[in-house]
């Protein structure tokens, strides 16, 4: 079948080791099924997954490939799930399974004319959403809801003040649509003044360049940028408020400000993607609120290099899509 796969490793030259070409279908077993792929979606884990992060030279060639929408062996349409992994061995939620795996790490990836999956991980696709726009969610949208949603501490009913740091990227595009549609005031940072922009256009109420100085205090921030933007995540919050981390793109080992953590009660929680059940929650929130998941190119899967390409060079305001 066509698939786009990792052939080889290069931490400095990632697409080096990329090949749009044959491979072999996918292995089934018992209590898996197969998903005929009709549009799948690029995530910066695919680039880090060619650098060799979390991908050894011993499971080559490896399908690459976390999202994905299409046609199951029953005909229905579906959503998959990324996330492998027990949920009785993390308390109900497989994310804290300590063995949990994503597709493309121990078994083959979504970019694919087929992807097996376990019949568990199938997510009934809304009528409403298109293919392409499906298989924006498992990921990066999973992810952002799951940060906005069940983590930040806002309040259900809306009226809350996010602030998300670092526009443009997959992650705090999904936050920014969806904290307002939660209803929320959202406050966003990018050093990019094209980005700002953008960021007002999908929703935000206003936007500013990094480290200024807010009008407001936020109740919450979501924080996947990493050392360049911490320490005015910690200055931006109101007293008790909360940051959500799910990514630390820029470093990880920023100053802690443990002064300022404990004297002004702070929260810092981690978050990384979500469940089956918050992935179909996801859904039909999108659903009901009529919001959509921003697309910034489709191609067919033969012209995966190109999309890759368009990734690598990092200037993508929304998600890229291939489409079998």
């Amino acid at each position: 079948m066509l698939a786009v796969a990792a052939v080889s490793l290069n931490a400095d030259d990632p697409l080096s080791g990329l090949d749009v070409g044959e491979q072999a279908a996918p292995d089934v077993p018992d209590g898996w099924t197969t998903v005929s792929v009709r549009a799948a979606t690029l995530n910066h884990h695919d680039l880090f997954s060619l650098r060799g992060v979390g991908l050894p030279t011993e499971r080559l060639p490896m399908i690459l490939g976390c999202d994905a929408a299409g046609v199951s062996a029953d005909g229905d349409e579906v959503i998959v799930h990324a996330v492998i992994g027990d949920p009785a061995a993390g308390g109900g939620d497989e994310t804290l399974d300590p063995r949990r795996t994503l597709l493309s790490e121990l078994y083959p990836g979504t970019l694919a004319e087929t992807v097996a999956v376990p019949r568990r991980n199938l997510v009934p696709k809304p009528p409403s959403l298109s293919f392409e726009e499906a298989a924006c969610l498992p990921t990066a949208w999973l992810t952002a809801y799951r940060m906005v949603v069940h983590r930040s501490a806002l309040p259900a009913a809306g009226g809350g003040t996010l602030l998300v740091q670092g526009a443009g990227g997959g992650v705090s595009t999904a936050a920014i649509i969806l904290g307002k549609a939660a209803g929320h005031t959202v406050l966003v940072t990018s050093r990019d003044a094209a980005k700002r922009e953008l960021a007002l256009k999908i929703g935000a109420d206003e936007a500013f360049e990094p480290g200024a100085r807010l009008p407001v205090k936020a109740d919450a921030v979501i924080e996947t940028v990493g050392a360049a933007t911490w320490g005015h995540s910690l200055r931006a919050l109101r007293p008790g408020g909360r940051i959500v981390c799910s990514g630390t793109t820029t470093g990880a080992n920023p100053p802690a400000e443990l002064n300022r953590l404990f004297f002004l009660q702070l929260s810092v929680v981690g978050s990384t993607m979500g469940t089956r059940d918050e992935l179909a929650e996801l859904a039909a929130f999108i659903d009901r609120t009529g919001v959509r998941p921003i697309i910034n190119d489709v191609r067919p899967l033969a012209d995966a290099r190109a999309s890759f390409e368009k990734l690598a060079r990092g200037d993508v305001f929304g998600k890229l899509v291939l489409t079998v």
